[in-house]
């Protein structure tokens, strides 16, 4: 890319990378809108599903995973998207659909797609264990999970389109002892945050995820329910960071806003010595609900 591209010129070239990349499939696309209707049931969810083999595939290599380990092996999709929940069905669909669209090995240029996703995956299992821990109902924890999976997906389309310079901008991060976003800001003139906004515009992706992809580095900009999700984000996002679980290239933490989150959230600092000591078997099981190991 050339050096003395202008600010404006890499606005354009970020808006129309964002248009082309694909829509979700009619399916998950009718996924989304039934199980986003309150009164939904199973049987409507299974009708739909059970027309896309590769999906109906998923949900049954979910149900039977190390993720859930249920004792007995289940083969009727209607059977597992009813002890799945509808919510957990809906996530897997999403997922799945975000990562085929731009989560690929081609989308990765100056970040290295295995640390990245690492990351990822950390920072969302950490989000799910952090909800369990403070009430949030079984049903909503896949959210939480899918926030922090989803968190810096802003990333893969600066560091795609401009690796030459992202490379620039993490070692600006690196030699000023600087969050990555802010590097971003610095040398790119836009950040992952905001590009991460404007990925969720185009998927149409609801407000709580929107707000963790914008706001993960500043929670607190958040309001109502949403400030509870994105602190979460930020919580975990910080601690996979800390644990190294992959990379995130945010190398330096402060961690005086880590504890203020945590007792913002009421969250004893222990609680994240508890989780590191299963953290790494909870990934593993982690990358099944994805398939993210099985990624080209």
């Amino acid at each position: 890319m050339n050096e003395t591209i202008t600010k404006e010129d890499r606005e354009k070239i970020i808006q129309e990378y964002i248009l082309s990349i694909p829509s979700f499939s009619t399916t998950v696309l009718k996924v989304l809108e039934i199980c986003n209707n309150p009164d939904t049931s199973p049987n409507e969810l299974n009708r739909v599903i059970a027309l896309d083999p590769v999906l109906t595939g998923k949900v049954l290599t979910l149900i039977n995973s190390a993720y859930y380990a249920f004792p007995k092996n289940v083969s009727s999709l209607t059977k597992a998207i009813i002890m799945l929940g509808i919510n957990t069905v809906k996530n897997l669909a999403l997922s799945t659909a975000i990562l085929e669209s731009i989560g690929g090995k081609n989308s990765f240029q100056a970040l290295s797609m295995d640390e990245f996703w690492l990351h990822s995956i950390c920072t969302g299992v950490t989000c799910k264990i952090l909800a369990t821990s403070i009430g949030v109902p079984f049903a909503e924890r896949e959210g939480y999970f899918l926030a922090g999976l989803l968190h810096d997906l802003g990333k893969i389309p600066l560091n795609n389109l401009f690796p030459n310079e992202y490379n620039n901008a993490l070692e600006v991060a690196k030699s000023k002892k600087i969050q990555l976003y802010q590097a971003e800001n610095l040398i790119l003139g836009s950040n992952h945050c905001l590009i991460g906004r404007m990925i969720a515009k185009k998927w149409k992706l609801n407000e709580i995820l929107a707000e963790a992809m914008y706001l993960h580095h500043s929670p607190e900009k958040a309001e109502g329910q949403n400030r509870q999700v994105t602190s979460i984000v930020a919580i975990a996002n910080i601690y996979a960071n800390m644990l190294e679980m992959g990379s995130a290239k945010g190398l330096y933490t402060d961690e005086e806003t880590l504890i203020n989150l945590l007792n913002s959230l009421g969250i004893d600092f222990s609680r994240l010595s508890d989780i590191s000591r299963n953290i790494t078997e909870e990934i593993e099981n982690a990358k099944i609900f994805l398939q993210i190991s099985d990624k080209e």
